[in-house]
């Protein structure tokens, strides 16, 4: 994000669904925060729902490039190829009404930037 919000934040990490399309967004204070998330959220739907995760498709950032922790759990990792927003539709379209509301927000609350 451009702007540092009020608890030092400047990345978040969104994880979307396939299936039901629902999304989880992790505030970080650095992209070095992934990887213990990714490990934290793999065991989220197995402890919820005794499902397993099976694939995680991401762009081609060293940030989420965890071969050794992939195969720990035997999740097959897809990369989107270079410069082409189309495979990542869903995502993208999530992100653009996310970022759209809470610029709405922002500017009906009148709230300094780093809210």
């Amino acid at each position: 994000m451009s702007v540092m919000l009020v608890h030092g934040h400047k990345y978040f990490l969104s994880i979307i669904d396939d299936l039901s399309k629902h999304m989880w967004d992790f505030m970080m204070h650095s992209k070095g925060e992934t990887r213990s998330l990714l490990r934290n959220f793999i065991t989220f739907p197995k402890n919820k729902y005794g499902k397993n995760v099976k694939i995680i498709r991401s762009d081609n950032g060293p940030e989420s490039c965890y071969t050794d922790l992939y195969n720990q759990y035997g999740i097959d990792h897809q990369l989107s190829c270079v410069e082409t927003p189309q495979q990542k539709a869903i995502v993208e379209i999530k992100h653009q009404h996310v970022l759209n509301v809470a610029r709405s927000l922002m500017f009906q609350s009148n709230l300094p930037k780093a809210y």
